[in-house]
């Protein structure tokens, strides 16, 4: 195991084992939702990897500790220090944290490199980062990161506020393989569909992991991207969130709203022009994709 980091009890037995593990970000407990739906999300995302017959490991940075697998009281604090005392932490971050003993949350991007160093093959997320709407010099690190991090990274897509067609031109240029989990286009985050191309439809745990696997043998570098639509009942129609997302972002340029203070902005534009719908959706899409990533964790073990 990696020296680097600290990892629980129950994490440090599965990796020696060779037992099922499912990374988690913490991003989602300090900037994603209010509490109590920040925690309850987030147990409920572990809960679902444990009903599938793997190990959750929600990954974060206390007081300059890397952690991988958090206990509730952790996770709690984590929810109680919230946007103010905790960094996001990306690859830049990392080392500033861990340096300044700092706490900081795992953004995608930072979770699949403690992830990776781990030894965690499999992580669960909502939505990627991707290029910023009129804005494509705006590229999140979460892409550059899928393309030199070998990991399963099972989400809903990017999130659709982002400009979906140039992100996929970014994972392209990447070498990122994107998998359509029971779907033969990208889902759209809030959305079952966006209509773009994806590389490979699968249909099984059994097809993602024998992917992610063939990804092992070759040596490539880089992440595969498993995309799973959002539950049916939960979903939002694509021309409402579309039409959500469009006026979000154009009442975030006219305030002049740049860089990665667009995303939480967005979202909380969207979140009040579908009267919360949004939120449901984005919640249900967590919990989905960390049954999928559990499932496909116990795929890869067998």
């Amino acid at each position: 195991m990696n020296n680097v980091l600290t990892y629980s009890e129950e994490i440090a037995a599965a990796l020696e084992s060779g037992s099922p593990v499912v990374a988690l970000e913490s991003t989602l407990i300090t900037h994603g939702f209010p509490y109590p739906a920040n925690v309850e999300t987030a147990l409920a995302m572990e809960q679902a990897i444990r009903e599938e017959g793997a190990i959750p490991a929600t990954i974060a940075v206390l007081d300059g500790r890397i952690k991988v697998g958090l206990g509730r009281e952790e996770i709690e604090r984590l929810a109680e220090l919230g946007q103010q005392g905790v960094r996001k932490c990306s690859r830049r971050d990392l080392p500033i944290v861990v340096g300044l003993r700092q706490h900081g949350a795992t953004t995608v991007a930072g979770t699949m490199i403690v992830a990776h160093m781990a030894g965690i093959r499999v992580f669960a997320t909502g939505g990627i980062g991707g290029v910023h709407r009129g804005h494509p010099e705006d590229v999140s690190a979460d892409l550059i990161e899928l393309g030199r991090t070998p990991i399963a990274v099972v989400c809903a897509g990017a999130k659709s506020i982002l400009d979906l067609p140039r992100t996929l031109e970014v994972l392209e240029t990447q070498g990122v393989p994107i998998l359509g989990y029971g779907t033969d286009t990208l889902p759209a985050f809030y959305s079952r569909s966006s209509g773009l191309p994806i590389d490979q439809r699968v249909d099984s745990p059994q097809e993602a992991a024998a992917i992610i696997a063939a990804r092992d043998k070759l040596g490539l570098g880089h992440a595969v991207l498993v995309t799973v639509p959002v539950p049916e009942a939960e979903a939002l129609p694509q021309d409402e969130a579309e039409a959500a997302i469009q006026e979000a972002t154009r009442l975030a340029d006219e305030a002049g709203i740049h860089g990665k203070a667009v995303t939480p902005f967005v979202l909380a534009k969207v979140l009040e022009l579908t009267n919360g719908r949004s939120k449901q959706a984005n919640i249900a899409a967590l919990v989905n994709n960390a049954h999928v990533a559990a499932q496909i964790a116990v795929a890869l073990h067998q």
